[in-house]
């Protein structure tokens, strides 16, 4: 199972506002594993960065300049999360985004091209009403190092999430083993398991057995002979 953890980072709140992505990041999972396989770019927006989200991420447009434009690195984009399980924390804004990139391009929107995408902040939602469930919080209750995240930024937020994800599924991960393959123990049991013997009475005992039915009639307490 390949899943692929992805965040953004954007210029603003919102895409129907002009506002475009400026860093994407993914991390990749086969199997429950973080592989050594990922994708970070940091993107020219070409345009304004609002003050309020620069305070967020730290990333000024005069660092971008010299980065690629969203259209350079779609194509090496789609290759790494295609037919995978997407899984971002609030999903909606990520996507969002994405979208109105593609749209820019007029390409398809992402939820054609990955397999499925699932959102951990409603994951989280469920398990946790009523609490936090920030990325931050989420990674001070499963007990995971985030204090290298001074700003946010979308690499170090992937590898987070991923981490995070594990620690929330943890219950599935072993009842999925459980179902997969027997513990050792149980195929023991399986593999020493050997058909029942049946023994059945010979006729002696059969006349004894008999006999031992009629003593208890006479004596009223038997009630095996009883019509029901």
């Amino acid at each position: 199972m390949r899943q692929v953890f992805l965040d953004t980072e954007t210029t603003g709140l919102y895409h129907a506002q002009g506002h475009r992505i400026i860093e994407v990041a993914a991390v990749e999972v086969v199997n429950r594993r973080v592989t050594k396989n990922h994708f970070h770019y940091y993107i020219n927006p070409e345009r304004e960065i609002d003050e309020g989200a620069q305070e967020v991420h730290g990333i000024s447009l005069e660092f971008l300049q010299d980065k690629p434009r969203f259209a350079e690195i779609y194509d090496e984009l789609i290759a790494f999360i295609a037919d995978a399980e997407l899984i971002m924390h609030n999903a909606p804004f990520d996507v969002g985004f994405l979208n109105a990139e593609f749209g820019l391009m007029g390409k398809n929107p992402i939820e054609t091209i990955v397999d499925s995408v699932t959102d951990t902040l409603k994951m989280a939602k469920e398990m946790r009403p009523g609490q936090r469930n920030n990325l931050d919080a989420l990674c001070k209750h499963f007990g995971i190092d985030n204090s290298k995240r001074t700003l946010h930024g979308a690499l170090l937020d992937a590898e987070l999430l991923a981490d995070v994800y594990m620690a929330m599924t943890r219950g599935q991960e072993s009842l999925m083993m459980d179902l997969a393959s027997p513990s050792s123990q149980q195929t023991q049991v399986l593999q020493q398991a050997t058909p029942l013997l049946v023994q059945l009475a010979t006729a002696a005992e059969l006349v004894e057995h008999e006999s031992y039915l009629v003593k208890l009639e006479k004596s009223g307490k038997c009630v095996w002979t009883k019509p029901v």
